[in-house]
């Protein structure tokens, strides 16, 4: 018995916004795959609670280094080249048992962990099912269009150095920044230098029963990795 390995994308947080397509598959999966930081329970598994069978086998993947070691050390992509490389071959092993499901917030290509299995898999042996990106639950939760007319919409990770993210923002009408965490600081700074601090929202948790919204200028203190800042376009209205 061989089967397939399909990563299906959750969506922004609410279960209610998975598609119709991945929670069949989901609740219907007899091995199921997810990233996680070691420890943890790991956001996508905690999406899905009470929605996995309870009897399928669950296989947590657990990063090696997450934030322990700065992105620019040699180390970081040795470390994440050999788990992906290990899980690569792991997943092929478990298909003979039947299909593997592998869950993934939002949309799998749109910054998901999991492109990095995808471009080492055999393609016959792999499904994507796509999800409603993060940014679009965030953006709809604020209440207002993220663009309007010919806005131009840029998305960026704050993981970018200050320099760039500041280039950037200030030549777009929109923006949507992800991976704010501890690039909080050089956000504001970036966001400052481009003339849009005033304009920024913070989004922590979207759609999901803890999601907040705050003016980026009354933010204090820590905030979420996977928050996101949201730059409202203004553009041409009828």
């Amino acid at each position: 018995m061989t089967g397939k390995i399909i990563c299906i994308g959750l969506g922004p947080g609410d279960p209610e916004l998975m598609s119709v397509k991945s929670h069949r598959i989901l609740t219907s999966a007899r091995q199921v795959a997810w990233f996680r930081k070691a420890g943890r329970a790991g956001q996508a598994r905690r999406m899905v609670q009470g929605l996995i069978p309870a009897d399928a086998r669950e296989l947590p993947m657990d990063y090696p280094v997450t934030t322990e070691i700065p992105l620019s050390d040699p180390r970081y992509n040795a470390l994440l080249s050999d788990f992906y490389d290990d899980w690569t071959t792991r997943l092929c092993e478990l298909v003979h048992n039947g299909d593997v499901v592998v869950l993934c917030e939002g949309d799998p290509f749109f910054y998901g962990s999991f492109m990095h299995l995808y471009t080492r898999l055999p393609r016959e042996l792999v499904e994507v099912v796509p999800g409603i990106p993060g940014m679009v639950g965030c953006w709809t939760a604020s209440g207002q269009p993220i663009t309007w007319g010919d806005d131009i919409l840029t998305v960026l990770p704050a993981t970018l150095s200050e320099e760039a993210l500041a280039r950037r923002l200030a030549d777009t009408d929109a923006a949507v920044v992800m991976k704010i965490g501890r690039n909080l600081p050089k956000l504001v700074r970036a966001l400052q230098s481009a003339g849009k601090y005033d304009r920024a929202v913070l989004v922590e948790y979207g759609t999901m029963p803890e999601q907040r919204l705050r003016p980026l200028s009354e933010v204090t203190g820590d905030v979420p990795y996977f928050s996101i800042v949201l730059i409202h376009g203004q553009g041409r209205r009828p």
